[in-house]
């Protein structure tokens, strides 16, 4: 759910025919040529982000860039003007089959809103790679690169369950989005890290955030004023994890964790905001996306099912049993 670093060796021009084609998104266009064919000409790449404004997104959008540079191919990069703008997203989707791309990379805003999109791309022989979030069902694109969030999840949860040592768990849930995936499945593998059911009487409260600080901030004070016994927090994502920081600051041995990864969160989780993040790798995510695009044309080789491609616990307060990093390797890894 969060970009820089990564240098361009291929002029980057605004690309204002695509944006006038493309009502419901924002564009970018480099390297390569117009014409790309399979058999010596220049390899034709789409992305299509949920945003060009998240940080994470900018990250992944610039590592994509960056190897599709490498490669000799050229990146076409569209996104939704906001984070649920799925009209936008499918609107760039056909404007790639109309440009005449050899694969689409896309971090759906919503799992089965681009589907019939996504559908009449592959009929057309275009590979459809997803990127950190599943398509509903999964089988809709060739392949998935991302994150497996229901094991970041439980990374999550078994960290928190162990830094309260003996205390008897008083735990509240700050969610992401109601019908989001990645909310679904974090939420889901923080549970069974933390070794409770969704009814569980350890649970004192959950709140609806949408990964925002202010709304995370909120909904922790409220919480915290209804149960003053509050230990333990989990977060759908660091913007939300440093809302309940700010809600809880001045207030003792309670355990706040996350899962993004970013640099921001990393230096959060270093400065005793929260005491862990998990961490997920969207660079390597555009990477591993954009060589299977090249594989498959270059080669005829087309990659299939789910690919994880990571993740990582950061802390400074290590626990028994449970594999983790300090957050200077967290800073030299994170993203943003």
């Amino acid at each position: 759910m969060g970009l820089l670093r990564f240098p361009s060796s291929a002029p980057v021009v605004a690309a204002a025919s695509l944006a006038l084609l493309v009502t419901g998104c924002t564009s970018t266009r480099s390297g390569g040529s117009d014409t790309a064919t399979a058999s010596g000409g220049t390899i034709s790449i789409g992305l299509v982000t949920k945003t060009n404004s998240n940080p994470y997104f900018v990250e992944l959008r610039q590592a994509a860039q960056a190897e599709a540079d490498a490669k000799g191919a050229q990146l076409v990069a569209l996104a939704g003007k906001f984070d649920g703008d799925n009209q936008g997203q499918v609107d760039a989707i056909n404007n790639l089959v109309t440009q005449g791309v050899q694969g689409i990379l896309i971090t759906p805003s919503n799992s089965s809103g681009v589907l019939s999109a996504i559908k009449s791309a592959r009929a057309k022989g275009v590979l459809v790679i997803a990127l950190d979030t599943a398509t509903d069902p999964a089988s809709a694109v060739d392949a998935t690169f991302a994150t497996d969030n229901e094991a970041a999840g439980v990374k999550e949860g078994s960290y928190v369950k162990a830094a309260l040592k003996d205390a008897s768990p008083a735990v509240v849930l700050l969610d992401g989005t109601p019908g989001s995936s990645v909310s679904d499945l974090r939420h889901k593998g923080f549970l069974a890290g933390f070794g409770v059911t969704g009814g569980a009487a350890e649970i004192k409260g959950t709140a609806v955030t949408n990964g925002d600080q202010t709304k995370a901030q909120t909904a922790m004070e409220n919480l915290y004023q209804r149960d003053r016994d509050i230990n333990a927090v989990y977060t759908i994502n660091e913007p939300a994890a440093a809302g309940a920081a700010q809600a809880l600051s001045g207030k003792t041995g309670i355990v706040i964790a996350s899962i993004d990864g970013s640099c921001t969160g990393v230096r959060d989780v270093r400065s005793g905001k929260f005491a862990a993040t998990v961490m997920q790798f969207p660079k390597k995510m555009a990477r591993d996306g954009v060589d299977a695009v090249v594989t498959h044309v270059r080669k005829g080789t087309k990659p299939s099912g789910f690919v994880d491609t990571g993740s990582q616990l950061i802390t400074d307060k290590p626990v028994s049993g449970l594999d983790s990093q300090d957050t200077s390797w967290g800073l030299k890894n994170c993203w943003g």
